[in-house]
């Protein structure tokens, strides 16, 4: 699988709490409702937005700036994942991520959560996927560490997933920066 992937953000999937840069590669908390036209694959309740493109193979790599925000999580879900109501976001559920909780600090979405004493505090996140070992890897891209890897077994699609709560800072905006790793 030698093919390059660009990802991008799918607006059909984005909660209308979240906007979209034209080039689908940045997504802010609008402090706002959006009236958005339902469409059966849009979080109605829960403030994510999926990539466009995922994976069924192959290794992946992209760059998450989170900044100073407060209150995220990132990572991969299954193609399959519930779009409406309440959601979960745990490996139970079909969601490997990293989360940055306001006053909690860090913690990955293992089932139990696992907090993870991060210091300094990542600004940079970088995502690994290798869809065949079954295994997803968070790093602090400027401090070039290792913050977690999850092991598991892939069976469907995983798309890039981006979950935030609002806002109470400029550097409101999550842009992914996607690097193309050679297979």
């Amino acid at each position: 699988s030698g093919d390059l992937l660009d990802v991008t953000l799918d607006p059909d999937t984005a909660n209308p709490w979240l906007q979209l840069s034209q080039d689908r590669h940045q997504v802010r908390h609008l402090g706002a409702w959006q009236d958005l036209p339902d469409h059966p694959d849009r979080f109605d309740t829960v403030v994510i937005v999926l990539g466009r493109e995922g994976f069924t193979s192959g290794r992946h790599y992209w760059e998450v700036q989170v900044g100073d925000k407060d209150d995220w999580y990132l990572g991969v879900a299954r193609s399959s994942v519930n779009r409406k109501g309440r959601i979960s976001v745990s490996t139970t559920q079909g969601y490997w991520a990293l989360a940055m909780k306001k006053g909690q600090g860090y913690r990955v979405s293992t089932s139990p959560p696992l907090q993870l004493p991060l210091d300094p505090k990542p600004k940079r996140v970088g995502v690994y996927v290798d869809y065949e070992e079954g295994q997803l890897s968070f790093y602090d891209v400027r401090a070039r560490t290792h913050i977690y890897t999850f092991k598991d077994t892939f069976t469907e699609k995983i798309l890039p997933f981006f979950y935030l709560y609002c806002c109470d800072k400029a550097s409101d905006t999550m842009v992914i920066s996607f690097i193309q790793i050679s297979q």
